[in-house]
């Protein structure tokens, strides 16, 4: 008898099933990891509750597992063994392009689900085609000789190493686009677990002012901000950011800007370029701009703004998310705040989309218990 896997399902907006699949044969040159953790972001919040090119899908993108079993070939190509604690990036790139050797495979188009219909990256490609495994909310998930593995340092918890994705982005935004170091002043708007992250970061790189605002019901995460290194915190229900910015910087301004917030609006825009120092500051910006219908392009050309796009991670920054979380300099289980099941997907998104708790930061999904 076939050996059944067991995978919380997308199958339309909003709704998931339990499905099983068949457990792939391994080749010699792939392998299977077994999920210990399935993180969930705010990407997977909107993935999950809009119509999609790709209704069925098995979603989780920031995994951790064992290696369950490895071919000879697979285990000499990517330095890891049967047993071994892995982080494996959701981008499965086709290793031959530009983007592939320069390292930049975050934007290789064998891994671009949105505009090419045989791209593979976990948590976004179809499970209607075998071998289906391509998401971290199952018991196990396939790799195959592309799929990008870090190993796991040792004495880091599953559950911290979770946090990896978000820390990863963290140090390529922050650090490696905006260039965010010694002595930068910092606006990061969000709270949520990315806003932790690029905090860590800036404050790891030697940031002097780091300012972090959030709404009324952010309150408990503007607390775990302030302990990861938040030199100012504000709430934007009570007090004109602006205003306050502008009382913290002397007037002068931040010298980085960090949008934290999923394109939420015209205000995390507006008020990150306003935050800006006069001349010559930088703006990091996550969504579509056509989700801005107000662009304040005038003032962002007066002032010389340059802009940077949010567009995932590369292998460098992914280590360095690694190393810092086994460091242990800073509190990370405070991030770490909820955990379910597997057969609990659904109430795991929804907690991560604010409608369970307003303490919840990052959430690990446990396939296997």
């Amino acid at each position: 008898m076939v050996e059944m896997v067991k995978a919380m399902v997308r199958t339309s907006p909003s709704v998931m099933e339990m499905k099983e699949y068949p457990m792939p044969e391994v080749p010699d040159d792939g392998a299977l990891m077994k999920v210990v953790v399935a993180g969930i972001c705010g990407t997977d919040v909107k993935i999950y509750s809009k119509p999609q090119k790709d209704e069925h899908v098995i979603m989780g993108h920031e995994n951790i597992g064992v290696i369950a079993k490895a071919g000879k070939t697979f285990m000499k190509r990517k330095g890891v063994k049967e047993g071994d604690l892995v982080f494996v990036e959701h981008y499965v790139p086709c290793m031959q392009c530009e983007w592939c050797h320069k390292g930049e495979y975050r934007h290789c188009q064998g891994t671009d689900w949105r505009y090419n219909p045989e791209a593979i990256r976990y948590g976004y490609t179809s499970c209607e085609k075998a071998p289906h495994l391509f998401g971290g909310f199952a018991e196990y998930m396939y790799l195959p000789w592309n799929a990008v593995l870090h190993k796991v340092p040792q004495g880091l918890s599953p559950e911290i190493a979770g946090i990896v994705t978000p820390m990863a982005n963290g140090i390529q935004w922050a650090l490696f686009d905006c260039g965010v170091g010694y002595d930068s002043s910092v606006l990061i708007q969000g709270p949520g677990q990315q806003g932790m992250a690029q905090t860590v970061a800036c404050k790891q790189a030697g940031a002097s002012c780091i300012i972090v605002t959030g709404t009324a019901k952010d309150v408990k995460r503007l607390e775990v901000a302030k302990k990861l290194g938040a030199d100012y915190t504000i709430n934007v229900s009570e007090e004109d950011p602006l205003e306050r910015i502008m009382e913290i910087t002397g007037g002068k301004g931040v010298d980085v800007s960090l949008d934290c917030t999923s394109g939420a609006g015209t205000i995390p825009v507006s008020l990150g370029i306003e935050a800006l120092k006069r001349k010559g500051g930088t703006i990091l910006l996550q969504g579509e701009l056509s989700e801005f219908p107000n662009f304040p392009i005038g003032k962002a050309t007066v002032k010389y703004v340059t802009f940077k796009s949010a567009r995932g991670h590369n292998y460098e920054s992914c280590e360095l998310a690694l190393t810092q979380l086994a460091s242990k300099r800073f509190p990370f289980e405070l991030v770490a705040t909820h955990t379910y099941a597997l057969e609990d997907a659904d109430t795991a998104v929804r907690a991560v989309a604010g409608q369970i708790s307003n303490d919840v930061i990052h959430v690990s999904l446990l396939p296997n218990g």
